[in-house]
């Protein structure tokens, strides 16, 4: 007998990809464009430019090419640079381009999932202190709360804010992005607004639309003390602190509490959030070299594991699963995968991490994880921040030709439509797209070896 073996989801799973307003629409002004203009900041100087021409009206084809994968949902964000162009005054034609996009979903039969910030700012907001000044959490629940108003017809699932954390080290920590600031005491004060200025929306948000479902996007990295372990543990509970937990525990805690750094307390925090949206991409490993005044803790990337370009570290798509049993375990919220890809220009990784991240969330359901959703990024190669558009750095399912605005269909698009039409993988589809998967992923399926099974999902 021929057992034609599955791994589905839950009924209503959602499936989609994920993109970014400053990095598909194009024409954008604000503080990422302006960071642009200076030199070094961008791979050979790039400017983000017309992008993928989202804003002169591409989103639809694209929108098509998600529909022709059989996509149910997207997770798109909006501009706030757009929005409230000036201090105070609101864009009408800009909030109508976004219901333009959010009827073009519903159309295509796919549930929107709207970002409010996803890393960019107005400019008038940076010349006044940008996410330092202390009002810069009541400036944005005014922007969050006008959105709602004007697109809570189209859409109830709202992420407030795209990876704090990430934002307050790169820009204020590292010095990697805009503003271009070295130092924890900015990077801490910077994080504990967006904390606030996430709480702050999510009440305001269920005021105006009760029956929305309100998260944001966590930036997960995992991350392991390199050998010897004992030497640098310290490290690895340092980087998990600053990456992984702060921000998540203030919903339970209500207090902030940043490595080196004193605890700020955060009342409206504690239990301001519906669901928790996970992005998952890399693994590092933790050092600590006390001989480095100002800069002992640092990371690198692990043996033993496909590793990405430059600074990018380990590629395990396998231990999306850890993560999510992890933030479950530990916050007890619904989860969205909000965010889950591979730089990978020539499409050899993609198939292999889009096959086994899907694998992963199937065990997470079979131990009862509430995951909701999975938002693939990204639909298409777009903008990558200081990678620019570095071709190492393609993570589309979809490859854009930045000269022509031409997309070409990636193998691992087709994949995709497989998976989201079967809801989930079988041992067919495995076979045909990723056979080396095979007697991993399904080992007792016709012509896959036989190996012991030592997990039960």
């Amino acid at each position: 007998m021929s057992v034609k073996a599955s791994m589905q989801m839950t009924e209503g799973f959602l499936w989609g990809c994920a993109t970014a307003a400053h990095q598909v629409e194009g024409d954008s002004v604000d503080d990422w464009s302006l960071w642009e203009e200076g030199v070094g900041r961008i791979y050979q100087d790039q400017r983000s430019g017309a992008a993928c021409e989202w804003w002169r009206g591409r989103f639809a084809e694209d929108f098509d090419r998600a529909a022709t994968m059989r996509n149910n949902a997207q997770r798109i964000s909006v501009a706030w640079s757009r929005i409230e162009p000036t201090e105070g005054q609101f864009d009408e034609a800009a909030l109508g381009r976004y219901r333009e996009m959010l009827l073009a979903l519903h159309e295509r039969g796919m549930k929107p999932m709207v970002t409010l910030h996803h890393f960019t700012n107005p400019i008038w907001f940076a010349d006044r202190g940008g996410w330092q000044a202390d009002d810069a959490p009541s400036l944005f629940v005014r922007y969050a709360r006008r959105v709602v108003e004007s697109l809570g017809d189209l859409c109830a699932l709202w992420c407030t804010i795209n990876e704090p954390m990430v934002l307050a080290t790169q820009g204020y920590l590292f010095g990697y992005w805009t503003p271009g600031i070295k130092r924890l005491k900015a990077a801490a004060q910077v994080a504990a607004n967006l904390l606030r200025a996430h709480a702050a929306a999510y009440h305001a948000i269920k005021a105006v639309q009760p029956n929305s479902q309100v998260g944001y996007a966590h930036h997960h990295l995992g991350i392991q003390p390199k050998a010897p372990a004992f030497w640098n543990r310290f490290a690895a509970q340092a980087a998990d602190q600053l990456m992984n937990n702060a921000f998540n525990d203030a919903f339970l805690t209500g207090v902030f509490k940043l490595p080196f750094s004193q605890p700020v307390t955060v009342a409206s925090a504690k239990g301001a959030l519906d669901w928790l949206g996970v992005q998952y991409y890399q693994e590092r490993l933790a050092t600590f070299n006390p001989l480095k005044l100002g800069n002992a803790i640092g990371t690198q990337k692990p043996p033993g594991v496909p590793v990405g370009p430059d600074d990018w570290g380990g590629i395990v798509p396998e231990n999306l699963f850890k993560v999510i049993e992890r933030l479950y375990k530990r916050y007890g919220k619904p989860i969205y995968v909000t965010e889950s890809g591979v730089p990978d220009p020539d499409d050899t990784l993609r198939p292999r991490y889009l096959a086994e991240s899907v694998r992963a969330i199937w065990r997470a359901l079979g131990f009862n994880y509430p995951v909701q959703g999975y938002f693939f990024w990204s639909l298409l190669d777009n903008f990558e921040w200081a990678e620019g558009y570095d071709p190492r750095f393609s993570f589309g399912l979809f490859r854009t030709n930045f000269e022509t605005q031409a997309r070409t269909q990636r193998m691992s698009a087709v994949l995709y439509r497989e998976i989201c039409a079967h809801n989930g993988i079988s041992a067919e589809i495995i076979a045909q797209y990723v056979p080396d998967l095979l007697p991993k992923l399904f080992p007792g399926a016709p012509g896959a070896p036989q190996v012991r099974l030592k997990e039960r999902f």
